[in-house]
């Protein structure tokens, strides 16, 4: 018998969430959406991988954009998307989510003759299955012929190649017919005939999850300790029994004669913001210890912790923790009841869930708006040929990059709308100015309420922010600037972008070895861990105390990028040497070196579109050169 190379396959369910963003509000009047990857095992799959486990689902999606949202979506989440088939005929289902209060919560489930509704037994293959160490069916599954069809081949291949099976009870009355389109959200209705489709499972399996509802389901009685015997009498299983906040209870044998004398594992009392999603989260923290041999007391442990984060976030799968994020919560606590509002585990979920990018980045940076209304005008040519200016300079870029990964660029929606949709479909890694040009006092440009303006950007795009400040700054000034930064970054945050901060202190104080190490160190004392830092060239003692700031105070940083400040490409090359030997740097965004003078010629009429082009393109090609020697040099 080969060793699996999968931990676990999960079959069934997969759908797109759109989530009511008015909290307290009726499904009837929402007004906004958050999408996000839903259904039981496509979310224990996402939330499996999240924990370390090599997790891969088997389910059915459209031939259409959501169907492709959920495949990138689960590839992005390490998840093996091999089982996922294309169903050229269906739509992907959809399910409409709302938040009424603490115990309601309105749901209404899209799947007529949906794509996953439709999974059959020739998407179950022997050797996908032989190649997990476990597999997980869902009750939903059984409710349907075809799809009960595909779990018992499933369920016999795995037994065949001695692998696990796990059963998620996953009753949802709606689904089984038991109860209309507008009961979505109810989880249990009686019904015998639920128990009897179910029984001749319950023999084959190795876990059984449910709550204590859905077990009532499983075992025929809503006596809870009566139905776990009831399953005990027809499986040998170990039965988890999911309780809420009392956290759960486990029975790897034989059945006590109280409910409370089974395995445990501490609870976390937390406040409910939202259940839906809890129980594929619990189900994942449960799987990351069974699978990998814990004790069960360390098993309940995990899925407890995680059924408490899924409870006190929004969304499903998003909301999932990390194995990082776990060790963290579960070495340090929190000191909120209310998860969502600890700050500090919010940016370890956010960092570790953010989407991957490559270890460098070297941008042509063509923010510029004021650098180039000036140019425009000293060469007599209108402000209106300056979005056709960054069309080229994209070309130019795209001529530089060709295709590979680590590039990138800096543009703005005031000139650059066009080149932000080129440069988009390039590929490249992007950044968007918010800041008004020159301000100090930081101020944001014709952003009054920058959060809801960047709902709008695309969820690739990079917040970036420009902000003059030194730490010798006067305390109002610095008041100020500081106010502005915290409301980005909370904006950033809540919408989920990315952030760039650029600090640029040398304009207006002394540059010396610590001046921006203590600019870093202040920030981070309020709170502000960006993403990105964009810095100018510095000493190599000032790199050193950087890096060393950046390491203690945010450990998840992306890094450094380095600004050029119009210097010439040659002081430029020599900056890279000092700042490729630091860790935290890893690549510039330099513009004016690279377009300034080909800007004033074309502006001027001096030059063609090619010639800019080729201009820009030798420029940016000379600047690449110069980091990956720099680079090169200290390996």
């Amino acid at each position: 018998m080969t060793e699996p190379t999968l931990d676990v396959i999960t079959i069934g369910r997969s759908s797109v969430d759109l989530y009511g963003q008015q909290i307290g509000g009726r499904l009837e009047d929402m007004g906004s959406f958050s999408k996000a990857v839903g259904g039981c095992p496509t979310n224990i799959a996402i939330g499996t991988a999240r924990l370390g486990l090599k997790s891969a689902v088997i389910t059915r999606v459209g031939d259409e954009h959501m169907g492709r949202f959920i495949r990138e979506q689960l590839a992005r989440e390490g998840v093996d998307v091999q089982g996922v088939h294309t169903d050229p005929e269906r739509l992907t289902a959809l399910v409409i989510l709302g938040v009424r209060n603490d115990h309601s919560f309105p749901l209404i489930f899209y799947r007529d003759n949906c794509a996953d509704a439709a999974l059959d037994e020739s998407d179950i293959g022997e050797a996908f299955i032989a190649s997990a160490a476990a597999i997980v069916v869902t009750g939903t599954h059984f409710a349907r012929t075809n799809t009960a069809a595909a779990q018992r081949k499933a369920i016999a291949l795995a037994k065949k190649h001695g692998r696990r099976v796990i059963f998620d009870v996953d009753y949802r009355p709606n689904l089984w017919g038991l109860a209309g389109h507008g009961a979505g959200e109810s989880r249990y209705v009686r019904s015998s005939s639920v128990t009897e489709h179910l029984a001749p499972y319950l023999a084959e399996c190795d876990l059984i999850v449910g709550t204590e509802e859905e077990l009532h389901a499983a075992g025929g009685s809503e006596d809870t300790l009566q139905t776990i015997r009831n399953i005990r009498a027809v499986s040998r299983a170990t039965i988890v029994c999911k309780r809420g906040p009392m956290g759960c209870v486990v029975f790897p044998g034989a059945i006590p004669d109280s409910i409370e004398d089974g395995i445990r594992g501490p609870g976390f009392p937390v406040e409910v913001y939202n259940v839906l999603g809890a129980g594929d989260a619990f189900m994942s923290g449960f799987l990351r210890g069974w699978l990998r041999g814990e004790a069960l007391e360390t098993c309940c442990t995990f899925a407890n912790a995680c059924g408490a984060f899924a409870v006190s976030r929004l969304l499903c799968s998003p909301e999932s923790p990390t194995w990082t994020e776990l060790q963290y919560f579960l070495e340090h606590g929190s000191p909120h009841r209310a998860l969502r509002h600890d700050v500090d585990i919010n940016h370890v979920h956010w960092a570790t869930t953010r989407r991957a990018q490559a270890d460098s980045v070297m941008a042509l940076a063509i923010d510029h708006r004021a650098q180039l209304e000036a140019i425009a005008a000293a060469e007599g040519a209108p402000a209106t040929r300056i979005p056709a200016f960054k069309l080229l300079a994209v070309q130019a870029a795209g001529q530089v990059a060709q295709g590979r990964p680590g590039f990138g660029m800096l543009l703005d929606s005031t000139y650059g709308r066009e080149a932000l949709f080129r440069a988009d479909e390039a590929g490249f890694w992007l950044a968007r100015p918010v800041e008004q040009p020159g301000s100090r006092p930081l101020e944001f440009e014709n952003f009054p309420d920058i959060g809801s303006h960047l709902a709008e950007w695309p969820v690739t795009h990079t917040v970036k922010c420009l902000c003059f400040y030194h730490p010798d700054d006067s305390a109002e000034m610095k008041a100020a600037q500081e106010k502005t930064l915290l409301r980005l970054a909370d904006a950033c945050r809540t919408v989920g972008r990315e952030l760039l901060v650029e600090i640029i202190a040398g304009k207006h104080g002394a540059l010396g070895d610590t001046t921006v190490a203590r600019v870093l160190e202040r920030l981070y004392d309020l709170g502000i861990k960006p993403d990105w830092w964009k810095l100018e060239a510095q000493s190599a003692a000032a790199w050193a105390s950087i890096a060393d700031v950046i390491a203690r105070r945010d450990a998840f940083c992306r890094g450094v990028v380095m600004l050029g400040l119009d210097a010439p490409a040659a002081d430029l090359a020599a900056a890279f040497r000092l700042a490729a030997a630091s860790p935290v740097v890893k690549g510039f965004a330099v513009g004016r070196t690279i377009f300034a003078q080909p800007a004033a010629d074309w502006l001027g009429g001096r030059i063609t579109d090619a010639a800019a082009i080729a201009a820009m393109a030798g420029n940016f090609a000379g600047l690449v050169r110069a980091w990956e020697q720099a680079r090169a040099a200290q390996h």
